[in-house]
């Protein structure tokens, strides 16, 4: 920082803030009233030449000296230039912008105009300290060698980079065109718990939190899904949820241990409605917020015009590895995953062989948008059985890039079924699988209550938030991203 001990920086702008204190002047200001904000002015300059303005923003950067100087100042929506003349807003004034700081956020009005040099720029004629920075921003904020200290200290990471703030822009415009298609498509916007007595509806390791004054254990949801259900059997015929999951999983490229999903259903409507409403909502979104279908992903580009590719899993499995599962036993698919290669010890199935097979060795080369359907039952316990062929399930997954984005169903509605795949996986957990699902009483009541055939879409918000702004890390499109404590 300018060949200076940052503690020693420190210590000056506290020296200032004392300074202006002793002075009366209020380094912490209150409600500060614009007209106009960067953008607006730079965009609307031929109405705006030679009028009044009055702005507010963080002091980027100061040039000159003498009785007149030129800074710059950035706003929510962008930067503009403004220039302080010692005869224009006094000695008093002048002596307080000089001694203002990067990082120094204040309020000013003044007359737009364009200098010699064609920038648009605004000659303040009073300014108002309204917050004094008492740290120093990053000098070279591309240069830093820790990225995690943008995760870490987000909000300076917003201040510094551009980039990273469009990236949040485009996820808030992202969900809200989601909002839109679904609220426009008869879809109601419902709220399910957060905190639930049972860890039901994915197959994940839960997060366990304890309620005092009701004695009880009680668990951060890992999907929403049983509970959508359950209104789908009150008689709510189209309901979606874009809120939290909570999963105590490892921390990756790819996984948050909190993350953002859609989850929605459908009554009387199947997997193949699902696949229709997945592709039109993702194509409607983006070419509201881009209007455009072609993507750069890492050195892929990916393209959203429609029709995508559908494939069944078997389909896909032989196409990429010669292996023909569907007429194979449970010992021979073992075997047949083997013999390629991959690791068999925690398989036990045919399902399981099949789809350790399309996880290590087709999903990654699945970069275009992918339908994957027809899954196996043994990793499916709440999707409707085929009924030509019991193996498998009414099941999709959307693939882009070699990631999983959505995940469907046509929606297991037969209790007693249900209470068969639940005790499957309850056998799971007392063989040591941990995320296996546990049995859901009230769940069962419902369903034997009665629910409508339905279809049902869950996508991932972080991970099409990452594809559609480039970002190579799920932390790069979460605002405050779970981190491993810091080694000092």
């Amino acid at each position: 920082m300018a060949g200076q001990d940052y503690n020693e920086l420190l210590q000056i702008r506290r020296e200032k803030l004392d300074e202006l204190l002793d002075k009366g002047i209020a380094a912490y200001g209150g409600r500060f009233e614009r007209s106009h904000v960067a953008r607006e002015v730079v965009n609307d300059f031929e109405h705006l030449d030679g009028t009044e303005v009055t702005l507010a923003g963080r002091l980027m950067a100061k040039r000159g000296h003498g009785k007149a100087s030129f800074a710059d100042i950035q706003d929510g929506s962008g930067r503009i230039q403004i220039y302080v003349k010692l005869n224009e807003v006094g000695q008093e004034q002048y002596e307080l912008f000089k001694k203002l700081d990067i990082g120094d956020i204040i309020g000013f009005r003044g007359t737009v105009f364009k200098t010699r040099m064609g920038e648009i720029t605004v000659a303040v004629k009073t300014l108002t300290l309204l917050a004094k920075s008492l740290k120093p921003l990053p000098e070279k904020w591309h240069g830093l060698r820790d990225i995690e200290l943008r995760y870490r200290q987000r909000y300076l990471d917003l201040i510094m980079n551009p980039e990273s703030k469009k990236v949040f822009e485009l996820r808030s415009r992202i969900i809200r065109y989601i909002r839109r298609y679904l609220n426009g498509h008869g879809f109601l916007e419902v709220e399910t718990p957060m905190m639930q007595p049972i860890a039901g509806g994915a197959t994940a390791r839960p997060f366990v939190t304890y309620h005092n004054a009701l004695d009880m254990q009680l668990y951060l949801r890992i999907a929403p899904e049983l509970y959508l259900k359950r209104l789908l059997v009150g008689g709510f015929e189209k309901v979606y949820e874009i809120n939290r999951n909570f999963r105590n999983e490892g921390i990756s490229t790819k996984h948050n241990p909190e993350f953002t999903m859609l989850e929605l259903y459908q009554a009387y409507a199947d997997y193949h409605d699902m696949m229709d409403l997945t592709e039109n909502l993702i194509v409607h979104t983006v070419r509201q917020v881009f209007d455009n279908f072609e993507f750069p992903y890492g050195e892929e580009k990916i393209n959203f015009a429609t029709p995508w590719t559908r494939v069944t899993m078997l389909d896909a499995v032989r196409e990429h590895t010669g292996k023909e599962f569907a007429a194979m036993s449970d010992t021979e698919a073992i075997q047949a995953v083997k013999d390629l290669g991959l690791d068999t010890e925690e398989i036990s199935s045919w399902g399981e062989a099949v789809n350790l097979a399309f996880e290590e060795l087709v999903e990654p080369k699945l970069i275009q948008p992918t339908f994957v359907y027809d899954y196996p039952l043994d990793i499916s316990p709440l999707a409707k059985k085929k009924e030509e062929d019991p193996r498998l399930t009414y099941r999709f997954e959307l693939f882009i890039c070699g990631r999983e984005i959505a995940n469907a169903f046509s929606e297991l509605n037969d209790p007693i079924d249900q209470r068969r795949r639940f005790e499957a996986q309850l056998a799971k957990r007392a063989r040591g699988d941990d995320e296996a699902h546990v049995m859901d009483e009230d769940y069962i009541n419902a369903l034997e209550y009665g629910m409508p055939p339905a279809g049902g879409l869950g996508i991932g918000i972080d991970r099409l938030v990452m594809l559609l702004t480039n970002s190579p890390s799920i932390r790069d499109v979460i605002l405050f991203p779970l981190l491993r404590p810091r080694e000092d």
